[in-house]
């Protein structure tokens, strides 16, 4: 706890006076993200690093291996629902990005099982993309089996988005456009999936060689 707190004073003493006024027009205006990103709680990929973000920016929902559940207003808890009909119909954002990234621990337990100590919540989470392992189980060889359930995953989500009326309205009326996209963690690669929805390129001509 001493490090996170260390790093706050940090914060208050290196990046405070430089982004005070971005803060306080903050406070003052309110929030007005163009973008929204639903990606991984994986503490080792962040979207405003990634993006080159500053607050504000960016309104962030993290879950479980970015996944995005189809559109079922119950009486059940929906965490990453509530963030997507706030992001879309509250903030209006542009542009919603669907993020996932290498080494995802929920799509490993997805192909392998989630542990005995993740029965509870995790396994029946990752339930909602068996449709994404199926796919992924047909692709050789088994070692490219987890890169593919991550992209599947992607596809998976931006397909569920479409099952929430106001999320298919936005898009059918050019409000709202969705991105599927992969950050690789060893290479700092970032790969958007084309809008025919079959392959994942580096961005901006990125590559693993040009990364090293």
């Amino acid at each position: 706890m001493e490090r996170l707190l260390d790093g706050y004073r940090r914060f208050r003493t290196e990046t405070w006076p430089r982004e005070r006024a971005r803060f306080e027009a903050l406070a003052a205006h309110g929030q007005h993200p163009r973008a929204m990103i639903v990606t991984c709680a994986d503490s080792r990929i962040d979207p405003q690093m990634i993006f080159n973000a500053v607050p504000g920016e960016l309104f962030v929902v993290r879950n479980v291996a970015n996944l995005v559940p189809p559109y079922e207003p119950d009486a059940a808890y929906h965490g990453t629902s509530a963030a997507l009909e706030f992001g879309v119909r509250v903030l209006g954002v542009r542009d919603l990005v669907v993020l996932g990234h290498g080494q995802c621990g929920g799509v490993h337990a997805l192909l392998e099982g989630a542990p005995a100590e993740a029965a509870d919540f995790v396994a029946p989470w990752m339930r909602i993309a068996r449709p994404a392992r199926d796919r992924a189980l047909a692709c050789e060889p088994a070692e490219a089996r987890q890169e593919a359930c991550e992209h599947e995953v992607v596809r998976l989500s931006l397909a569920n988005l479409l099952t929430f009326p106001w999320v298919r309205e936005a898009v059918e009326a050019g409000r709202l456009h969705l991105h599927g996209m992969h950050f690789a963690i060893h290479t700092g690669v970032l790969a958007a999936l084309g809008e025919n929805g079959n392959a994942f390129t580096a961005v901006g001509g990125a590559s693993p060689e040009a990364a090293a």
